[in-house]
């Protein structure tokens, strides 16, 4: 059997990596024990079967005694069955281990993961979080499946055998521990070769990977500007590289095997040349010659499962170390103690808390004394010298001072990276300022706990995202409450309703690949559907209709202004003439804000916004 390829690294902390492991394995004793004690018994029948050679070849064969050997022969079948059967049982009940361990992990994983902060994600791409939940829980899932009990029985079996042909005969055991030590040796150094080439044959195979899926999706640009041949030759050195380094790797994994027999086979004659001159010169009998020689053909296995598992088993701490880094993350620090409620209002204008639906919404806000106070959820947002950077030697937001009532409309303008998306992030407090304060119906942001903050805000980006399931699905994703009156409401608001009953099926049209079957812009209205139909205070429309052509756009704000009606809206925009009927625009640069006021005012001054307006300035 070829052996499998590691190509992972061993963990930094073993010690640490066992012990978060040992965690779950710790879960599962019971059936973890049964495990180890089949193996136990599946590899003791294996090395009492050979064994008995001993007395079958001495008390039974030699004597002739056809009774006894017949007798010999059933109790060595049966001790064989026994060890059949515990493999058999003790492979079922790992592989139902293996996974429920597998899943209790990648349920704390995820679990752990939507905890942590923005930030981490800004940090770690998508593609190192899902390899935590793809390669490096498949390897400890594969490790768990096929290594686990492999290594248990192969250690046995070593032991076993080693103690065994030692009590048969101390010197042709001497000659037998050299050829271990060989098979050892040469399966160490081909390992560590192979695994070299295996690690350049992935990066190769990576890059080549890349190089595809890249010219797969730039196909139009590929085909406009005629670079085919290009790509194609720059195709043929890629894949040349990949070629040469599966055959050096290639080459070092098929020697293990075929070089390891034949050392045993070596080692299996000279045993037996030189112990049939002990057996004649009675240093040792037949029947333990027999048996001896057994236990010797049959090492070879265990030796090189054994170097192949541990380091499957390394390979597998590794990625298990990787998963345990990310779930000790710090999650998100939340020490908010104000929470959203239903309220139910009084003809006197008194609220009171209550359990069903009623569409409107207090703060919970409790105080010191014990009290606790209900503040109407309007949708007050107030910044007071903030000073914001995503780094504490970098700002990004420098005394940032606004105000937004309900109802107002504020608009966000200037070139990019001038700190428009900062700001509303700091709304919802994706990230925590360095200084200053951010007020929300007059109680600090700080004090609410953010997932009442978020419930009470809608956010529409530019980079829209949906999910698998239906276009009802995706729209109802904003209020999980909604009818589908309410859904086909939001539709029409956002100017969705007319394009999504010309499709097939209409809202009950499946959505795959993060909406690959709708244009872009389909897709943007859909984004906005969602968010109107969870009727927030404050709305953060981030260039939320970027993707629409201006006709849309137009429809899309006429329908939005009746969602506006009494609602604290933020709104970034390229285009100005988005932003003409917002109550305030604020014009920022390099983290300040340089100018503030209607669009009427800012024209008037002729700073900044009047250079852009008028195209004597443009955003970068």
């Amino acid at each position: 059997m070829a052996a499998r390829q590691i190509t992972g690294k061993k963990p930094k902390n073993m010690k640490k990596t066992l012990s978060a492991f040992f965690s779950y394995l710790g879960r599962h004793k019971i059936a973890l024990s049964l495990v180890a004690v089949m193996v136990v018994i599946s590899a003791g029948a294996n090395l009492w079967g050979t064994y008995m050679l001993k007395p079958i070849v001495n008390q039974y064969i030699i004597p002739h005694d056809v009774t006894g050997l017949i007798q010999a022969v059933i109790w060595m079948a049966v001790v064989y069955g026994i060890g059949v059967l515990c493999s058999l049982l003790y492979n079922q009940l790992m592989v139902h281990v293996a996974q429920t361990i597998t899943k209790e992990i990648r349920k704390d994983l995820f679990d752990h993961m939507q905890t942590l902060p923005i930030r981490y994600f800004d940090s770690h791409t998508h593609g190192d979080v899902m390899s935590h939940f793809t390669n490096d829980l498949d390897t400890i899932q594969d490790a768990l499946n096929n290594s686990f009990a492999p290594l248990i029985q192969s250690t046995i079996m070593i032991t076993g055998t080693i103690i065994i042909i030692f009590s048969f005969n101390w010197q042709l055991s001497c000659i037998v521990m050299i050829a271990f030590l060989a098979m050892y040796l040469f399966i160490q150094y081909s390992g560590k070769k192979s695994k070299y080439y295996f690690n350049h044959q992935q990066a190769a195979m990576g890059k080549l990977n890349g190089f595809i899926e890249e010219m797969v999706e730039g196909v139009k640009v590929v085909k406009v500007f005629n670079h085919e041949l290009q790509n194609f030759d720059e195709f043929e050195v890629r894949n040349e590289r990949l070629r040469m380094a599966a055959t050096s790797a290639l080459t070092y994994s098929g020697r293990t095997i075929p070089v390891v027999v034949s050392i045993s086979y070596f080692n299996y004659a000279l045993v037996a040349c030189i112990g049939g001159f002990f057996a004649i010169g009675g240093l040792i009998d037949l029947g333990s010659l027999a048996s001896y020689l057994v236990f010797v053909r049959q090492t070879a296995m265990p030796i090189n499962s054994f170097t192949q598992q541990l380091n499957f088993v390394l390979a597998a701490m590794a990625g298990a170390e990787r998963i345990f880094e990310m779930m000790e993350e710090i999650p998100e620090v939340d020490d908010g103690l104000v929470t959203l409620t239903r309220v139910h209002e009084h003809p006197d204008g008194t609220m009171e808390a209550c359990e069903e639906y009623t569409g409107k919404w207090a703060w919970k806000h409790p105080h010191p004394d014990g009290s606790i106070e209900l503040v109407r959820l309007c949708g007050d947002v107030r910044f007071e010298n903030v000073n914001f950077g995503y780094e504490s030697n970098h700002p990004i937001l420098k005394n940032i001072n606004l105000y937004a009532k309900p109802g107002q409309k504020i608009a966000f303008v200037g070139a990019t990276g001038a700190g428009k998306t900062t700001i509303t992030n700091l709304i919802n407090r994706f990230y925590d300022i360095s200084s200053g304060t951010i007020t929300y119906d007059g109680i600090d942001v700080k004090l609410i706990k953010k997932d009442d903050l978020r419930r009470s805000l809608s956010v529409v980006l530019q980079d829209t995202h949906l999910f698998t399931g239906t276009i009802a699905d995706n729209i109802r994703y904003g209020n999980l409450h909604a009818s589908m009156e309410d859904v086909v409401e939001a539709a029409k608001l956002a100017n969705a309703h007319s394009f999504i009953k010309r499709l097939p099926d209409g809202y009950d049209t499946m959505l795959s690949g993060d909406g690959a079957n709708l244009s872009q812009g389909q897709r943007q209205l859909l984004a906005i559907a969602r968010a109107a139909i969870a009727k927030p205070p404050v709305l953060i429309l981030d260039e939320a209709t970027s993707s629409v052509d201006i006709r849309t756009e137009k429809l899309i704000e006429k329908g939005m202004d009746s969602l506006m009606e009494n609602r604290t809206v933020f709104v970034i925009a390229h285009r100005l003439s988005t932003v003409r009927n917002a109550k305030a625009i604020m014009v920022l640069d390099h983290g300040k804000i340089i100018e503030r006021g209607d669009h009427e005012e800012l024209l008037k001054q002729k700073g900044r916004y009047y250079q852009l307006y008028t195209g004597q300035f443009e955003l970068d």
